[in-house]
Protein backbone atom coordinates (compact mmCIF):
# COMPACT_ATOMS: atom_id res chain seq x y z
CA UNK A 1 0.00 0.00 0.00
CA UNK A 2 1.60 3.62 -1.09
CA UNK A 3 1.68 5.95 2.13
CA UNK A 4 -0.12 8.79 0.97
CA UNK A 5 2.48 10.86 2.77
CA UNK A 6 5.22 10.07 0.57
CA UNK A 7 3.98 12.66 -1.71
CA UNK A 8 4.36 15.22 0.70
CA UNK A 9 8.36 14.81 1.32
CA UNK A 10 10.25 18.14 -0.51
CA UNK A 11 12.38 16.80 -3.21
CA UNK A 12 15.54 17.96 -1.21
CA UNK A 13 14.69 15.53 1.62
CA UNK A 14 14.83 12.55 -1.44
CA UNK A 15 17.85 13.95 -2.63
CA UNK A 16 19.62 14.16 0.56
CA UNK A 17 18.60 10.77 1.35
CA UNK A 18 19.76 9.31 -2.06
CA UNK A 19 23.54 10.60 -0.89
CA UNK A 20 23.10 8.88 2.74
CA UNK A 21 21.80 6.00 0.85
CA UNK A 22 25.44 5.85 -1.15
CA UNK A 23 27.93 6.47 1.58
CA UNK A 24 27.84 2.62 2.57
CA UNK A 25 28.33 1.02 -0.50
CA UNK A 26 30.83 3.72 -1.61
CA UNK A 27 33.07 3.45 1.63
CA UNK A 28 32.96 -0.60 0.92
CA UNK A 29 34.38 -0.18 -2.72
CA UNK A 30 36.96 2.39 -1.29
CA UNK A 31 37.73 -0.62 1.38
CA UNK A 32 37.41 -3.70 -1.46
CA UNK A 33 39.76 -1.27 -3.41
CA UNK A 34 42.10 -1.54 -0.94
CA UNK A 35 41.78 -5.10 -0.53
CA UNK A 36 40.79 -5.06 3.26
CA UNK A 37 38.71 -7.29 4.95
CA UNK A 38 36.00 -5.62 7.35
CA UNK A 39 38.29 -5.95 10.50
CA UNK A 40 41.43 -4.32 8.86
CA UNK A 41 39.61 -0.71 8.19
CA UNK A 42 37.47 -1.10 11.26
CA UNK A 43 39.81 -1.97 14.26
CA UNK A 44 42.53 0.93 13.45
CA UNK A 45 39.75 2.99 13.20
CA UNK A 46 38.11 2.02 16.51
CA UNK A 47 35.50 0.28 15.69
CA UNK A 48 34.44 -3.19 15.49
CA UNK A 49 33.66 -4.91 12.01
CA UNK A 50 29.77 -5.40 12.59
CA UNK A 51 29.85 -1.44 13.44
CA UNK A 52 31.36 -1.20 9.66
CA UNK A 53 29.55 -3.93 8.17
CA UNK A 54 26.51 -1.95 9.05
CA UNK A 55 27.25 0.90 8.32
CA UNK A 56 28.52 0.04 4.84
CA UNK A 57 25.45 -1.87 4.34
CA UNK A 58 22.85 0.62 4.91
CA UNK A 59 21.86 -0.61 8.26
CA UNK A 60 23.87 2.09 10.33
CA UNK A 61 23.10 5.54 9.96
CA UNK A 62 26.66 7.40 8.57
CA UNK A 63 27.91 10.49 10.84
CA UNK A 64 31.19 12.54 11.02
CA UNK A 65 32.32 10.41 14.38
CA UNK A 66 32.03 7.34 12.36
CA UNK A 67 33.28 8.60 8.91
CA UNK A 68 36.31 10.78 10.09
CA UNK A 69 38.85 7.58 11.18
CA UNK A 70 37.23 5.40 8.29
CA UNK A 71 38.38 8.16 5.74
CA UNK A 72 41.53 8.95 7.61
CA UNK A 73 42.70 5.40 7.63
CA UNK A 74 41.35 5.12 3.48
CA UNK A 75 43.45 8.24 2.62
CA UNK A 76 40.22 9.66 1.72
CA UNK A 77 38.18 12.74 2.25
CA UNK A 78 34.30 12.37 3.69
CA UNK A 79 33.41 14.41 0.22
CA UNK A 80 34.92 11.42 -1.48
CA UNK A 81 32.11 9.36 -0.48
CA UNK A 82 29.47 11.78 -1.43
CA UNK A 83 28.41 11.58 -5.20
CA UNK A 84 29.22 14.25 -8.18
CA UNK A 85 26.59 15.71 -10.11
CA UNK A 86 25.61 13.52 -12.60
CA UNK A 87 27.26 14.36 -15.95
CA UNK A 88 25.97 13.54 -19.56
CA UNK A 89 28.34 10.67 -20.50
CA UNK A 90 27.46 11.13 -24.20
CA UNK A 91 30.36 12.73 -26.83
CA UNK A 92 28.91 15.49 -28.52
CA UNK A 93 32.23 17.59 -29.69
CA UNK A 94 32.24 18.81 -33.64
CA UNK A 95 33.79 16.46 -36.21
CA UNK A 96 36.76 18.16 -38.18
CA UNK A 97 37.86 18.41 -41.40
CA UNK A 98 41.13 19.10 -42.68
CA UNK A 99 44.26 17.99 -45.01
CA UNK A 100 41.87 15.59 -46.81
CA UNK A 101 40.71 14.04 -43.09
CA UNK A 102 37.44 13.43 -41.57
CA UNK A 103 38.06 13.26 -37.65
CA UNK A 104 35.22 12.42 -35.23
CA UNK A 105 36.21 12.52 -31.92
CA UNK A 106 34.78 9.46 -29.36
CA UNK A 107 36.28 10.85 -26.02
CA UNK A 108 35.90 13.57 -24.10
CA UNK A 109 37.41 16.72 -24.14
CA UNK A 110 38.99 16.06 -20.79
CA UNK A 111 39.39 12.32 -21.32
CA UNK A 112 42.86 10.94 -20.32
CA UNK A 113 43.18 9.04 -23.12
CA UNK A 114 41.93 10.31 -26.50
CA UNK A 115 40.09 8.13 -29.28
CA UNK A 116 39.24 9.42 -32.89
CA UNK A 117 37.73 7.43 -35.73
CA UNK A 118 39.54 9.28 -38.72
CA UNK A 119 38.60 9.04 -42.69
CA UNK A 120 41.31 9.48 -45.41
CA UNK A 121 40.71 10.30 -48.66
CA UNK A 122 43.39 8.68 -51.37
CA UNK A 123 46.69 9.93 -51.51
CA UNK A 124 49.10 8.80 -54.03
CA UNK A 125 52.15 9.25 -51.70
CA UNK A 126 52.90 9.27 -47.87
CA UNK A 127 52.67 13.08 -46.55
CA UNK A 128 56.12 14.69 -44.65
CA UNK A 129 56.43 12.85 -41.48
CA UNK A 130 55.91 14.48 -38.30
CA UNK A 131 57.12 13.65 -34.45
CA UNK A 132 55.44 14.51 -30.78
CA UNK A 133 55.54 13.32 -27.33
CA UNK A 134 53.47 10.17 -26.57
CA UNK A 135 51.89 6.52 -27.87
CA UNK A 136 49.61 6.02 -30.35
CA UNK A 137 47.27 2.91 -31.19
CA UNK A 138 45.17 2.60 -34.50
CA UNK A 139 42.58 0.12 -35.88
CA UNK A 140 41.39 0.18 -39.42
CA UNK A 141 38.22 0.37 -39.93
CA UNK A 142 37.99 -0.18 -43.85
CA UNK A 143 40.21 0.79 -46.54
CA UNK A 144 44.01 0.22 -46.85
CA UNK A 145 46.52 2.88 -44.42
CA UNK A 146 49.81 3.55 -45.10
CA UNK A 147 51.80 3.94 -42.15
CA UNK A 148 55.24 5.43 -42.53
CA UNK A 149 57.34 5.03 -39.81
CA UNK A 150 60.87 5.78 -38.83
CA UNK A 151 61.94 5.53 -42.61
CA UNK A 152 59.92 2.18 -43.22
CA UNK A 153 56.29 2.31 -44.99
CA UNK A 154 53.93 -0.77 -43.58
CA UNK A 155 50.02 -0.70 -45.47
CA UNK A 156 47.38 -2.28 -43.20
CA UNK A 157 44.63 -3.64 -43.95
CA UNK A 158 41.32 -3.70 -42.62
CA UNK A 159 41.22 -5.15 -39.03
CA UNK A 160 44.80 -4.88 -38.86
CA UNK A 161 46.40 -2.42 -35.60
CA UNK A 162 49.82 -0.98 -35.15
CA UNK A 163 51.24 0.40 -32.08
CA UNK A 164 53.76 2.99 -32.08
CA UNK A 165 55.88 5.77 -30.29
CA UNK A 166 55.03 8.83 -31.69
CA UNK A 167 58.34 10.46 -30.94
CA UNK A 168 59.61 8.71 -34.20
CA UNK A 169 59.22 10.17 -37.68
CA UNK A 170 55.43 8.77 -38.74
CA UNK A 171 52.82 10.00 -40.94
CA UNK A 172 49.29 8.16 -41.72
CA UNK A 173 47.48 8.28 -45.03
CA UNK A 174 45.04 6.41 -47.01
CA UNK A 175 47.05 4.44 -50.41
CA UNK A 176 46.14 5.42 -53.82
CA UNK A 177 43.31 2.55 -53.56
CA UNK A 178 40.60 4.45 -52.16
CA UNK A 179 39.46 5.87 -48.71
CA UNK A 180 40.10 4.31 -45.85
CA UNK A 181 38.94 4.60 -42.08
CA UNK A 182 40.50 4.00 -39.04
CA UNK A 183 40.29 4.55 -34.93
CA UNK A 184 43.25 6.27 -33.83
CA UNK A 185 43.69 5.82 -29.72
CA UNK A 186 46.52 8.76 -28.32
CA UNK A 187 48.35 8.40 -24.92
CA UNK A 188 47.68 11.92 -22.99
CA UNK A 189 50.72 13.16 -24.34
CA UNK A 190 50.19 11.82 -27.50
CA UNK A 191 47.58 14.08 -28.26
CA UNK A 192 49.66 16.68 -28.50
CA UNK A 193 49.24 18.53 -31.76
CA UNK A 194 52.62 17.83 -34.16
CA UNK A 195 55.25 19.96 -33.17
CA UNK A 196 57.94 19.67 -35.79
CA UNK A 197 58.47 18.30 -39.47
CA UNK A 198 61.04 15.45 -38.78
CA UNK A 199 64.60 16.15 -40.32
CA UNK A 200 65.42 14.48 -43.55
Amino acid sequence: MVNPREHDVPESDVRNRDVLEQIGPRLRAARQARGWTLEELAEPAGMSASTLSRLESGKRQASLELLLPLTRRLGMRIDDLLPGERSDPRVRRAVERRDGMVIAPLTLEHAPVKTYKIRYTPAAEAPAPRVHDGYEWLYVLSGRIRLALDGAEHVLERGEAAEFDTRLPHSISATADGPAELISIFSATGERIHTRVAES
